[in-house]
């Protein structure tokens, strides 16, 4: 009798499974063909202009109006806290669009970015429904895949030689006369802050190859730019059901949802760890 019941609930379980994964089927099917009928976008070097995205004139239907694009000097044109950046390239596979400060000059040492931005501007462990985008990959444990790192600019009023976390800018960055300039590769943490050092400037960049010994290069990964997310609309998107989250797994390089209903069926299965499973999108 009690395996009955045992089998029943389970039974039930899938049942229920199966509705909600049907209803999600259902859903990017209409996701899809509202999406119909709109033609890819181009401006400048950027001809792939498509969902969520939107360039300024596009018919009302295509794109979301919150991520519409600008189209300036024949250059895309992302706007973020009030800024604009330069779009340099929209990855639709992993969810994410790559900018950069327009005041960075590629073969300019000496240009830096207009403002300061790093991860603090972003708030990808809240639920705020307004935040478009992340600098997290996953939805997952509190997003644990960063998409880029930060160049710290700092003057000091001496010379720093015993921390080779600070790479002196030479003549290419100086803050004031009798000061010190310094960039620091990664995360400043509060052991590397030197005594009579002051934060100039905190800008990011998402170059694999950065080299964090070489200021040319910390430079370099200026001028590459820097990716943001927009997952969380994308995970909203194709993981509508109740309790559900979503990552960008990168062994596979797809995105993956998460449903809460998979798990307490691996529950009742297994009397071992909780091991999650995942439909791939």
């Amino acid at each position: 009798m009690h395996f009955k019941s045992k089998f029943d609930s389970i039974r039930n379980s899938l049942d229920n499974m199966w509705r909600e994964t049907t209803s999600l089927v259902v859903l990017l099917l209409l996701v899809h063909r509202s999406h119909g009928g709109c033609l890819p976008s181009s401006c400048g070097n950027i001809t792939n202009i498509t969902h969520p995205f939107r360039l300024k004139g596009d018919p009302e239907k295509c794109g979301e109006e919150s991520y519409e694009l600008g189209c300036e000097n024949n250059v895309t044109v992302l706007y973020l806290n009030s800024a604009q950046f330069h779009v340099q390239a929209i990855n639709y596979n992993n969810y994410t669009v790559r900018v950069v400060d327009p005041a960075i000059q590629h073969h300019n040492c000496s240009s830096l970015p207009l403002r300061s931005l790093s991860r603090s501007n972003f708030s990808d462990t809240y639920t705020y429904p307004t935040d478009l985008y992340q600098v997290g990959l996953s939805e997952y444990r509190n997003w644990k895949s960063l998409s880029f790192e930060h160049i710290v600019f700092l003057n000091c009023n001496h010379s720093v030689r015993e921390n080779e976390k600070y790479v002196e800018t030479g003549e290419c960055v100086k803050w004031d006369s009798k000061g010190y300039a310094y960039a620091v590769g990664g995360d400043l943490k509060a052991e590397d802050f030197e005594v009579g050092c002051d934060v100039k400037l905190v800008a990011p960049t998402s170059l694999r190859t950065l080299n964090n010994h070489s200021y040319n290069s910390m430079h370099r990964g200026l001028a590459y730019g820097f990716e943001i997310s927009w997952l969380k609309l994308a995970c909203h998107k194709h993981c509508p059901l109740s309790q559900s989250s979503c990552y960008f797994d990168y062994s596979s390089q797809k995105f993956k949802c998460l449903f809460g209903i998979l798990e307490e069926l691996t529950l009742q299965a297994s009397s071992q760890a909780c091991v999650r499973y995942s439909w791939v999108l």
